[in-house]
């Protein structure tokens, strides 16, 4: 999906440099000039930098009252969010679990309903869906190929579907959309979902709810779709695009 990504933007005129530091910047009649640290030295419109991101915990003293950080600053919690100072409790990106604005308002959730609902409720990150706002979006929710194969013993069924969207057949702009499902073969259970293309966060809330559920290939297969619309192509998917099996598993004949 990264490469879907990567094209799209290539296809608006993006130039991308992954693994690449930025040494100097400055104005130039011509431009934005820029030189990297592989001694590259290009003219751009405008320039991001992917700089990445780290808890802003270092004014907080917590080294004062005993709060454990690690090495990048985050605040170190267990399960239920507690630092290591028993009456401390701390949530959202300073723990630096997952960075997201609903993973925190959950993870406040679990903490008011623990320490003050007579709840013991310890947060749950699995099947987060989450999105990149890039144009077209990605969205994706569940586990990737390469997650799936990790953490499973089963084969994988891969099913992926890309088209061109109506409007870009129109304006005659080359801007794929592109879903995959991930499944477990013996199973059937889905196990992730993603998708780049127009509305894939709105699309993709809806099958994280289905993802949830513990849906299966099956319950995809029998639900029937909105058309025309994009949404629908997750639950006519039909043609198996590959069979991945995990690095451990013997490989036979079969």
């Amino acid at each position: 999906m990264r490469t879907v990504v990567a094209s799209n933007l290539e296809g608006r005129g993006i130039r991308l440099h992954p693994g690449t530091n930025l040494t100097e910047l400055s104005k130039t009649a011509d431009g934005i000039k820029v030189v990297t640290d592989k001694g590259d030295e290009l003219i751009a419109d405008v320039v991001l930098f992917a700089t990445g991101r780290a808890p802003n915990s270092n004014r907080l003293n917590l080294e004062a009252v005993g709060v454990e950080v690690d090495q990048i600053g985050a605040i170190k919690v267990d399960e239920y969010s507690r630092t290591s100072v028993p009456s401390i409790w701390a949530v959202g990106d300073v723990t630096n679990r997952i960075n997201l604005t609903p993973v925190a308002l959950m993870e406040a959730t679990c903490f008011a309903k623990t320490v003050f609902g007579g709840q013991i409720v310890k947060p749950d990150y699995k099947d987060v869906p989450c999105a990149v706002f890039c144009i077209p979006p990605l969205s994706v929710v569940g586990l990737s190929e390469q997650e799936a194969l990790a953490e499973t013993k089963n084969d994988l069924l891969i099913y992926t579907s890309s088209f061109n969207p109506m409007k870009n057949s129109i304006s005659k702009r080359v801007e794929k959309s592109t879903m995959k499902l991930v499944v477990d073969a013996e199973t059937d259970k889905v196990l992730g979902a993603a998708m780049c293309g127009p509305d894939a966060a709105e699309i993709m809330q809806g099958i994280a709810v289905a993802l949830k559920a513990g849906a299966t290939k099956a319950t995809f297969d029998s639900t029937v779709g909105i058309h025309p619309s994009a949404a629908e192509e997750f639950v006519t998917m039909r043609t198996l695009t590959r069979r991945v099996s995990p690095p451990s598993k013997p490989k036979t004949n079969l």
